[in-house]
């Protein structure tokens, strides 16, 4: 989280929780600031509260239904993650005795206030979605040459960092090269986003490939800690919201693979039965709630087969 915090935000129904004063929402998380000098003393230092919501949005839009649990089993996740990762990450406390509301004690985290830097840094070992878009038109991506042949869902020889530049709220990402992140932050913090990036997709494609899942593409986001001035891991890591994860056992190069993910609400919002064009400056319709539920087992499922947790 930034010492400025982000602006242009969503209009959201959040939360109004005691001691901490509401200040942004972005597509899922609310972001709250201590009310008063006494949570900061007692966290030790400038803080954030961060809350997951169980908003989802697809093709840059927030829908009007949402997706029950949603918002703990990306902290839970997340969380469970940053146990994992040999990397310094802003979370400070997660539990009621650390300091979070009760109630949003399981969906929120409170966090090192962070300087964020403004860039998705994204790391890839499988060729899939808008990578696959430029690799087909340039045999590139983002200007990384490949070799040819290639097809939907390849293994890459080795993993790629491809960096793309923060957009505003409904707007898309644009993916940038590595010389324009050298030209945004410097070369020598450019060479430790991409390296830091590349650990954490490294090992955390070891760990998924363990428990029979493949983890084709991941965003992470990292800013400088406003005490300490190190390079930290923010935001989420590695949930189905910011990864692209695919089921080992039906993995098939060639075709679209499977996701653990809101692949069933995008899929629905572009049927027939939607009557919704993407296109179209008009809102996409609510959620029936067969797609709602196939969609909250399908987060659960990747929470429970990647942790070894049942989730609660």
């Amino acid at each position: 989280m930034t010492d400025s915090l982000p602006t242009g935000g969503l209009e959201t129904d959040a939360l109004q929780l005691p001691g901490w004063t509401h200040v942004y929402s972005g597509k899922v998380r609310d972001l709250y600031v201590p009310a008063d000098e006494a949570i900061t003393e007692k966290i030790g230092q400038e803080c954030v509260l961060v809350v997951a919501s169980d908003r989802i949005s697809a093709y840059d839009h927030v829908l009007s239904s949402e997706i029950p649990d949603k918002g703990r089993v990306l902290t839970q996740l997340s969380l469970w993650w940053f146990d994992q990762l040999d990397v310094e990450h802003h979370v400070l406390a997660s539990t009621v005795d650390g300091g979070v509301p009760a109630a949003v004690e399981g969906r929120a985290m409170i966090c090192k206030k962070l300087d964020m830097f403004p860039v998705e840094c994204i790391a890839r070992g499988y060729l899939t979605g808008s990578g696959l878009a430029e690799y087909k038109a340039s045999g590139t991506v983002c200007d990384i040459p490949l070799p040819e042949g290639l097809v939907d869902g390849s293994r890459l020889e080795e993993a790629l960092f491809t960096p793309s530049a923060k957009a505003e709220v409904g707007e898309h990402d644009e993916n940038i090269t590595y010389d324009d992140v050298v030209a945004m932050v410097g070369d020598d913090i450019a060479a430790r986003l991409s390296e830091l990036t590349l650990k954490i997709y490294t090992r955390a494609e070891e760990i998924a490939r363990e428990r029979g899942i493949i983890l084709a593409d991941t965003k992470v986001e990292f800013g400088i800690d406003a005490a300490t001035g190190v390079i930290t891991l923010g935001d989420e890591v590695l949930t189905p919201d910011s990864s692209r994860f695919w089921d080992a056992s039906t993995y098939a190069p060639g075709q679209s693979q499977p996701s653990y993910d809101k692949q069933y609400v995008r899929d629905w919002l572009t049927s027939a039965e939607s009557g919704w064009d993407k296109s179209s400056d008009t809102p996409p319709p609510a959620l029936p709630a067969d797609v709602v539920e196939r969609t909250r087992a399908r987060y659960v499922e990747a929470y429970e087969k990647l942790t070894g947790r049942t989730f609660a």
